[in-house]
């Protein structure tokens, strides 16, 4: 793609702004970027409900999960790497199903990740709090609101610094905290000398104390922690080697994820009885705090503040390029291509900025309250995104016919990986039904389909066939 500037076309707004998104992206800001959006208030913040649901087997439930979004993030990356694109996911839906799955898929991506962002914004104040008991919750969301906008509106290489660093210390901290975890398990430190062993992973119930529907549950909260891995595939419109960096990528942070989260959880059920879990603040935080080991617990929610500021720089840098993919397609008012002379869609990202400020003033009317609904909002959005990816996916290879052959990055178990993976999350979304604190979602979901949906059929009849043609052909010649 060029970057030099427009000159004042039907297509871009304003002749003064760059014409294309930069790529500047190096590998390491893409693994970081996709680590920084899937480590984040999921594990931080939410580990203790699934814990509570599912107990010490809730270590199975990220297995699983984590083998599921590992088959997704392969069938996104097939596509990605065939055709490196900004707004990658609404793109291939466009072309390979039709109109309407490409303006469904891109709209529901930037819906999923509004909740995301909103999560994130609502537990920054929990956070602070810790310190300033006095500071109200929604004032600590604002103030953060306010830094992350700023430093998405900064170049792309600006960006991917930032999220790099932050990403980078909840990682290190992630994997000191596994460490220190060991030694309190071995050898006792900082709890008197008395190891505390394993014991706890059986003595409290058992292993799986709910039993195989305690598990159930605790899926539904596991698959919102690993939701943001696929933010890699809006990456790569902005990679400056996508056909090297996008498969790289995938294929370590899958496995990274799993170790994070499986080895972080492991430490968590073995220091400290699981039904013990629970409250306002990461569990993380609680089980150093209980063990008296004040100094690391101060440590620690620092760590997961960054990560919360971490996962939510992520959310406002995916939801700026989706609107300006979205608005390339025709899809969403031509004001959201715009570009700033740093190459960031600077239109796209205050909207999306202003929209989540929403938990900012959810904040103020019910502190407290807020995080579970966002969360399943989020949760039944990752669904419908994870699902456009496999079919999607599926129809890209129907399309190449004989040709897929000549993929670099082929999905592994094709087709019947994508049939399986569809089948998880249908369960997943009958099990949302199941849970009180999720069933809200279930209702939204169809909602929002139809919202979409009439809102596409306005758009197609304001539009007419012939310019629709022409928004087609400039999008096409856009992307190629």
């Amino acid at each position: 793609m060029s970057t030099t500037a427009s000159r004042g076309t039907d297509d871009n707004p304003r002749a003064d702004e760059p014409e294309d998104l930069h790529r500047g992206l190096k590998n390491r800001h893409i693994q970081l970027i996709a680590l920084g959006g899937a480590i984040g208030t999921g594990l931080f913040y939410g580990a203790g409900e699934s814990i509570s649901m599912a107990g010490p087997a809730v270590l199975l439930c990220y297995l699983v999960g984590g083998a599921v979004i590992f088959l997704i993030m392969r069938a996104l990356g097939e596509m990605s790497v065939d055709t490196p694109v900004s707004g990658a996911f609404s793109y291939y839906a466009y072309r390979n199903w039709g109109d309407f799955p490409g303006f469904f898929s891109g709209w529901n991506y930037w819906f999923n990740y509004i909740a995301v962002s909103m999560a994130e914004l609502v537990v920054v104040g929990a956070y602070v709090q810790y310190w300033f008991p006095s500071v109200p919750l929604w004032l600590s969301s604002l103030v953060f609101l306010v830094l992350i906008t700023a430093i998405n509106l900064i170049s792309v290489r600006a960006y991917g610094e930032f999220e790099f660093w932050f990403a980078s210390i909840k990682v290190l901290a992630i994997c000191a905290m596994i460490v220190f975890g060991l030694c309190i398990i071995l050898f006792g430190w900082g709890n008197g000398g008395d190891p505390t062993g394993i014991n706890n992973l059986w003595e409290q119930g058992g292993f799986m104390p709910n039993g195989l529907a305690g598990m159930a549950t605790a899926v539904v909260v596991v698959m919102f922690s690993f939701g943001g891995v696929e933010l890699i595939g809006i990456t790569a419109g902005e990679a400056d080697d996508p056909k090297r960096s996008i498969p790289k990528a995938i294929n370590q942070v899958v496995y990274r994820i799993l170790i994070f989260y499986a080895g972080a959880i492991f430490v968590m059920v073995a220091i400290f009885p699981w039904n013990r879990l629970g409250g306002n603040e990461s569990p993380f935080v609680t089980i150093f705090d209980r063990l008296g080991i004040a100094g690391a617990a101060t440590i620690l929610n620092v760590v997961v503040l960054t990560a919360a500021l971490s996962a939510y720089n992520s959310g406002l840098y995916a939801n700026g390029r989706m609107l300006y993919a979205l608005s390339r397609q025709g899809n969403a008012p031509k004001a959201f291509s715009r570009l700033n002379a740093a190459g960031s869609p600077w239109v796209g990202v205050l909207v999306s900025s202003g929209v989540t400020a929403l938990a900012v003033l959810l904040n103020y009317v019910m502190p407290g309250k807020v995080f579970l609904y966002v969360v399943s909002v989020a949760l039944i959005a990752g669904i419908f995104n994870w699902s456009m990816i496999m079919i999607t996916q599926m129809k890209f290879r129907r399309r190449l016919g004989s040709d897929a052959s000549n993929l670099q990055f082929r999905m592994p178990l094709f087709p019947i990986a994508n049939i399986a993976v569809l089948i998880f999350l249908a369960a997943v979304a009958v099990g949302m039904y199941f849970n009180e604190n999720y069933r809200i979602a279930v209702f939204i979901g169809p909602i929002w389909i139809a919202i979409l949906a009439v809102a596409f059929y306005f758009k197609k009849k304001a539009q007419g066939p012939q310019e629709h043609v022409l928004e087609e052909e400039r999008y096409e010649a856009y992307m190629h």
